[in-house]
This record gives structure tokens, sequence and C-alpha cells, in this order.
């Protein structure tokens, strides 16, 4: 008998919760669209490229949204039930306060796992996907980020960049310049590169020169780099920390301590990903308090407005707290898991009110 209530307040939930994820991932996908619509036209970027761009990001909008789907979805959910008077007759065939919410959390359990895989599955290679189609349709130089590396062209030259680093650095930088027959006339390596000036700085530089009798080696300490190519057209083609998977960010975390780069970025984006899952079992615990709290007083209308109030206030506090804590230099762990224990904070509080 309550295997079979449990499993009917989780179709409950997790039906509403799909309708409004599904809601809003069109609805954020939509203005998606109309911000792509100025580049439409420029170089080959055009409806069909956008509209797709728009479709391969729908799992990071999906996973960005998942907590606040699972507020207002339980919230719709359990207020049907309670205004349907079900919730009475679940109450009656004998389950407890605590057993009901322990059967509604069941839900949000599986909710929190599919936050996990969406954001760790699902998001990182559709986002890297849409971003190297933009880049690519929007700019002839850009070619592609590789497993290898980002790849772009400029001119008669290839460029292969390995790692990207905070502040307009990188390092890792291969330079390949061909002649007007395509024959290779110099292969250039750097160790690291500075943006600073609208020029490139090179250091520690490996270069060998091609000539039709020979081959010429040289080292060179630094060296000014001209080219079209600039960090903000990288960037587009380079996918942002918070879409990464948890196994690239402790790489890319590990490679920059051994070469004594500041991590703080990729430190918060990698409690960002551990701790995003449990914001939405969070938002499933405080739509419960919510809704036994409130009964039938409120109305669907009520209970859908108050969800996205606290689901936006909920939003702009982490993205606060991620930027304080970049800019004040604060334990990322700490600027991360703060708003989510304050959302469970809040639900704790409320319980003690319906008990």
């Amino acid at each position: 008998m309550v295997s079979i209530i449990d499993r009917y307040i989780g179709r409950t939930i997790a039906g509403a919760t799909g309708v409004v994820l599904a809601f809003l991932v069109t609805a954020f996908s939509f203005f998606s669209f109309l911000d792509e619509v100025e580049q439409i036209g420029r170089n080959r970027y055009d409806v069909l490229s956008a509209m797709e761009y728009v479709l391969l990001r729908t799992p990071v909008l999906a996973y960005q949204l998942f907590p606040i789907a699972a507020l207002i979805g339980t919230l719709l959910g359990l207020g049907w039930l309670v205004n349907h008077s079900e919730m009475v007759v679940i109450r009656g065939a004998g389950l407890s306060l605590g057993r009901t919410i322990q059967a509604i959390m069941k839900t949000g359990f599986v909710l929190m796992i599919a936050t996990l895989l969406v954001g760790e599955i699902i998001a990182p290679p559709a986002e890297q996907q849409a971003r190297d189609l933009r880049s690519v349709a929007l700019f002839d130089e850009i070619s592609l980020k590789t497993r290898n590396g980002f790849w772009a062209r400029d001119g008669d030259s290839f460029i292969n960049i390995r790692r990207v680093l905070p502040g307009d650095r990188f390092a890792g930088i291969y330079l390949y310049e061909f002649d007007s027959h395509n024959h290779l006339r110099t292969s250039t390596y750097a160790q690291s590169a500075q943006y600073t000036g609208g020029k490139w700085l090179l250091s520690d530089i490996g270069q060998t020169v091609f000539t039709e009798d020979q081959v010429q080696v040289h080292r060179i300490a630094h060296a000014a780099w001209d080219s079209l190519l600039k960090p903000e057209i990288i960037g587009m083609a380079i996918i942002d920390p918070n879409s990464l998977s948890l196994w690239d960010l402790t790489n890319t975390i590990l490679y920059l301590r051994e070469n004594g780069e500041n991590t703080l970025h990729y430190e918060l984006a990698l409690w960002n990903k551990l701790v995003y899952p449990l914001a939405t079992a969070a938002m499933v615990f405080l739509a419960i308090t919510m809704v036994f709290a409130s009964a039938r007083a409120a109305s669907v209308g009520a209970r859908v407005l108050a969800g996205s109030l606290v689901g936006v206030v909920f939003h702009i506090a982490s993205q606060a707290a991620g930027n304080i804590g970049l800019v004040y230099n604060f334990s990322p762990a700490l600027c991360v898991v703060t708003p989510t224990a304050v959302v469970f904070g809040a639900g704790m509080l409320l319980l003690r009110r319906v008990s």
C-alpha cells in the first residue's frame, strides 16, 4: 500500500516538474534565439545555424533550470493533491507527516540524480558542439576545439592552443606557417602567451625554419606576435568552466596548480557542480514545507508565483555569491554551499510551523 502511494506521489510531482521544465526551457530557448537574431547574416551564420545552436544549448538550460523547475513542479504537484483532498486520504491511510515527506523526497532524490546526469553527461558535449558551430559559422579564422586543444586559422597560418588560462593567458601554443604553395615554412612553439595592449607576447619560444636546402632552429626568450586572432574570439569556442564535467574541471585545476596559476574560478565551478544537484533536492524540500504550511489557503497561481520568485532569488543569490567569492577571494565551497544551505534552512523553519 505504502509503495503504491509513494509511486503515485512520485509520478504526480515528477510529471509536474517535467511540464514546468519543458515550459521553462522552451521559453528561455526562445529568448536565446532572439539574442542570436542580430548575428544572423554575419558570415555563414544563418537562421538554421542559430536554431541549431539554440537547440544544442537546451541541455545546459535544462541543467541550470532544474532546481527552479523542481520547486515549481513540487508546489504544483502537491498543491493539486491538497486541493483535491487526495493528501487527506493519503494521511488518513496511516502515513505520518514525516513518512509523507520521506515519500516526496524520494522523488527529490530522483530529480537530484537527473540533474547530475544532465550536467555531467549530456550538457558538456552539447555545449561544446554549440560553441564550435557558432564560432565556425561566424568567423572564418575559427576552426574548432578538439581533444588536442583549440585550433584556428589566421591567413596562411594555423594555430593550436593547448591551454586557455584566466586573464587572456595561454599555454602550449603551436604556430604553423605555410607559403602560397602550401609548403610548411616555419613551425613555432611557445610555452606561454599573454595578450596585452592589443598584441600577443610569446615566451620561451622554439622556432624551426624550413628552407629549400636546410632547416634552422632558433631559441627566443620573448617575441611579439602579430595576429588577427583575439582572446574574445577564442572565448566563443572555448567552453565555460561552469559547463565542464567534474573530470575536466579536476584535471584543469591540477594542471593550473602544477604551474602555479590561480584556480579559484575553476574551483568555484567544481563546487557548483558538486552542490547544484543538492540544490534541486533542497528546492523540493522547501516546496513541501511551503505547501503544508499554507494548506488550502494558496491558489495554483499563488504557488507558481511564489515558486518563481524563490527560484529567481536563488539563482541571483547563487550568481552573486560566486562573483563575490571571485572578487574577494573567499572559499569557493562557502560561496557555493551558502545559497543551498539557506534554502534548506528556510524549509526547516517552515517545517516547524507545520509540525
